[in-house]
């Protein structure tokens, strides 16, 4: 079921040659995710979209999924949906 509160949305385009604009990432990919994993992307408050050419890249994270890919060495898509931080603070 789609989730009704607000959401931040985390978008690393991994590529391989020649990069999409990172301003033209995002709209195609909360069409998609609108009715699946929320129930309209108005919900979004966050937003973070970026772009990274892959390999040489010093990987944090310890997600299964996200290491297999990066072995595979084809462009992908990373994306992690979470609750969105609190309306009430800005820490810039």
């Amino acid at each position: 079921m789609p989730v009704d509160d607000s959401v931040m949305v985390k978008i690393t385009y991994f590529y391989e040659d020649i990069p999409v604009d990172v301003d033209n990432i995002s709209k195609p990919i909360l069409d998609a995710l609108t009715g699946v994993i929320f129930e309209d992307d108005s919900q979004v408050t966050d937003l973070l979209c970026r772009k990274r050419r892959l390999g040489n890249i010093r990987v944090e994270i310890s997600s299964d999924i996200f290491l297999t890919q990066l072995d595979r060495g084809n462009e992908f898509l990373f994306i992690v949906v979470q609750d969105a931080p609190d309306q009430e603070v800005f820490n810039g």
